[in-house]
């Protein structure tokens, strides 16, 4: 994929992969309604700009271009395995409060679910309204909600690690007005993370831990070359998909 424009990364606000494209002269700024690395350059209410893109409005979008790419770590929050968990009125987060109390937090849950599958969709809605290019990201555990609820993804890496991130977790990307680039950067790390319990917590509800921005920049550097440009890098191997 050849990037004449700018790289959007929406949600991250740690500049990992914004600055891994910059370190190869792509141009890349990061946007997400927190700031606490000083990384975020445009902060912003993400949702609320999606919501007014899909309605036609004026947004952060229409400063995107057709050469341009948006990467979208879309909030997790509700999607993932840990999140499925807590649907359930048997989950140990509800074994100290009484039943109905425990199923109006479900209810409060699944209506927040709703809400966040919805603007994930309008943000795919966007891309091709505006035919902008598009990578979603998220993580796709067995239990997770997009699995069996949101379209096949384009591929999934069943271990982040062996790209050099901490996390073993398997992790999906949908493509949109895009084609992925098909190789494979091995790159062991000398210490993984494959359950974390300890986040650095976000803001409001609804947004993520801290922690969960911070993906290796050894990673992101490996991501960008092997799915998004497809180039080999200096003194590393580089193969097909394993």
């Amino acid at each position: 994929m050849e990037i004449k424009g700018k790289v959007w990364c929406m949600f991250e606000q740690s500049g990992t992969f914004k600055n891994e494209f910059k370190k190869i002269g792509i141009d890349a700024v990061d946007l997400d309604i927190q700031n606490a690395f000083n990384e975020t350059d445009y902060v912003k209410d993400l949702f609320a700009e999606i919501e007014a893109a899909y309605d036609g409005k004026e947004s952060i979008f229409d400063k995107i271009s057709n050469d341009d790419l948006v990467l979208a770590f879309f909030p997790c929050t509700y999607f993932c395995g840990v999140s499925q968990m807590n649907f359930s009125i048997k989950a140990t987060i509800y074994k100290n409060i009484d039943i109905k109390e425990a199923i109006e937090k479900i209810i409060k849950r699944i209506r927040q679910r709703e809400i966040y599958f919805e603007l994930l969709n309008k943000l795919v809605g966007v891309s091709f309204q505006k035919k902008l290019r598009l990578i979603i990201e998220n993580p796709y555990s067995m239990q997770c909600y997009l699995k069996g609820n949101f379209m096949p993804p384009t591929y999934i890496d069943k271990d982040r690690s062996k790209r050099g991130d901490f996390r073993t977790k398997p992790t999906a990307y949908w493509f949109f007005n895009c084609n992925i680039e098909t190789g494979f950067t091995r790159q062991q790390t000398a210490k993984h993370k494959i359950l974390i319990h300890n986040h650095i917590k976000g803001g409001k509800e609804g947004q993520g831990s801290i922690e969960r921005s911070l993906i290796s920049n050894d990673y992101a550097r490996n991501f960008i070359h092997d799915f998004v440009l497809g180039k080999s890098q200096p003194n590393i191997s580089r193969t097909l998909f394993d």
